[in-house]
């Protein structure tokens, strides 16, 4: 017997994949749609101020905060991380306040250990794409001075970089790493520092690294998941175009693309190739990427992350139009069944293997890439079913609230991560405005949405 509680949940999962593809017949107003986005941008941005101003991220159920960074310390990581947004929004009066709030408070002398990664796609990323927005030359100082502190963490027999170091005194710790740590959030950030600025050592040590790591890869033209860069020795076997590996490869294009380095383009390519010939799986009528062994391409699994989405918006950009549709049509038939996407499931039976939903923004980020390339307005009404899912499911007192289960009405998980700020509600805006602010011809987004190219100040 099916009893109510798990009735009701199951109807309002149904509701949330169904209401907005019926919703979509017809014409759309897309600047009424872009308006929505900017209001609630600019709703969420009044609570965050009056919450949990200055903080890394505000608890938005509870109306509270928390750090995030560097546990008991704050870098005002969603100030940060909105700077761009707001630009492109032309919330002028809420990026001053922002700018204002960092000119006085920002400092990044805390003696704590900051994650390499993290800190560096979120903190130089998001103070570099607002130096370019609005010109703030502290905006880039403050980029300068973060990375500078973690420069020790490049000094490694591999060149690739540890886990983290203290801002302070410079010491490293856990050379256990990701490809996605070691390459996809390191690149393009210390590339566009290093033109900033003049001083190449920033992009240079990043372009070494992920260089160093493709050096690694498997006699297939594959990368396990897990590398010990004190001695560049896989720990694992796994190779996934998921995480922990995912913006590795997204990253080795995208820095071609800033330096004209053939070397990364070629590298890229490889990848590609060995990810196609090796991970690519049809036997659900979709293209899906499996999980495999890295040396011989067995499959393990098709179990896909959320965060994998990406990738069919990749494959675009990369000159690969007609696997990017295949790659696609698999999630946009996810987002129709789930409403919201699951963290985990597996397509072979559309089992959930994590119920949860971090606001992730990776579906509508492939949205957004594809539609750049052909404005096909497909494109904009997946993006669309993507908002008004997330109205509907994550709306909450003070903000917007990831999910504990995306099955189950009002399971929020009291979070609404810095990346909120930059991705998702960045690319809503740019699918469905027409944005004076951007270039819409020649642009770059990084992996966390911070444009360092394509702002037309």
């Amino acid at each position: 017997m099916i009893d109510r509680r798990h009735f009701l949940a199951s109807a309002a999962a149904a509701t949330l994949a169904t209401e907005p593809l019926l919703a979509q017949a017809g014409p759309l107003d897309w600047n009424a749609l872009a308006q929505d986005v900017r209001a609630e941008m600019a709703w969420a941005w009044a609570e965050y101020r009056k919450k949990a101003w200055g903080q890394d991220e505000i608890r938005p159920v509870s109306g509270t905060s928390k750090s995030f960074l560097i546990p008991g310390q704050t870098v005002g990581l969603s100030i940060v991380e909105a700077l761009d947004t707001l630009w492109l929004m032309g919330l002028d009066v809420e990026l001053e306040d922002g700018v204002r709030w960092i000119k006085g408070s920002l400092r990044f002398d805390l003696d704590g250990d900051a994650q390499v990664f993290e800190a560096t796609i979120r903190l130089v990323g998001g103070l570099l794409s607002g130096h370019l927005a609005t010109g703030e030359a502290m905006l880039l100082e403050l980029a300068h001075d973060l990375a500078s502190r973690m420069m020790p963490a490049f000094d490694t027999p591999t060149g690739m970089p540890m886990r983290y170091v203290n801002l302070c005194t410079g010491k490293t710790r856990d050379p256990l790493s990701f490809p996605a740590e070691i390459g996809g959030g390191l690149a393009p950030e210390l590339v566009t520092l290093s033109r900033l600025t003049g001083e190449k050592r920033f992009g240079e040590a990043a372009v070494n690294a992920m260089l160093s790591l493709y050096g690694k890869r498997s006699k297939i033209g594959l990368l396990a998941d897990t590398i010990d860069v004190t001695t560049g020795a896989w720990t694992t076997r796994v190779a996934t175009i998921g995480p922990p590996t995912d913006s590795y490869f997204e990253y080795l294009w995208d820095s071609w693309v800033l330096t004209g380095d053939t070397r990364l383009r070629d590298a890229y390519r490889t990848c590609t190739a060995a990810i196609l010939a090796h991970l690519a799986d049809r036997t659900t009528g979709d293209m899906w990427f499996a999980n495999v062994d890295f040396e011989t391409g067995k499959k393990l699994d098709l179990v896909q992350s959320e965060l994998s989405a990406f990738y069919p918006g990749l494959l675009r950009e990369g000159g690969k139009p007609g696997e990017a549709r295949a790659a696609m049509r698999g999630w946009e038939e996810a987002q129709d069944r789930f409403g919201v996407l699951p963290e985990a499931f597996d397509p072979t039976d559309w089992s959930i293997r994590s119920k949860g939903n971090a606001l992730r923004p990776e579906l509508v980020d492939s949205a957004f890439a594809l539609w750049l390339h052909d404005q096909d307005e497909h494109w904009r009404r997946v993006a669309r079913t993507h908002f008004l899912n997330m109205k509907r499911t994550s709306k909450v007192a003070h903000g917007y609230s990831g999910l504990t289960d995306v099955s189950v009405p009002g399971a929020w998980n009291d979070a609404c991560p810095g990346y909120w700020w930059s991705e998702q509600m960045k690319y809503y805006w740019l699918i469905f405005s027409d944005c004076p602010r951007f270039d819409y011809r020649d642009n770059y987004l990084s992996t966390e949405g911070n444009v360092l190219k394509g702002l037309k100040r």
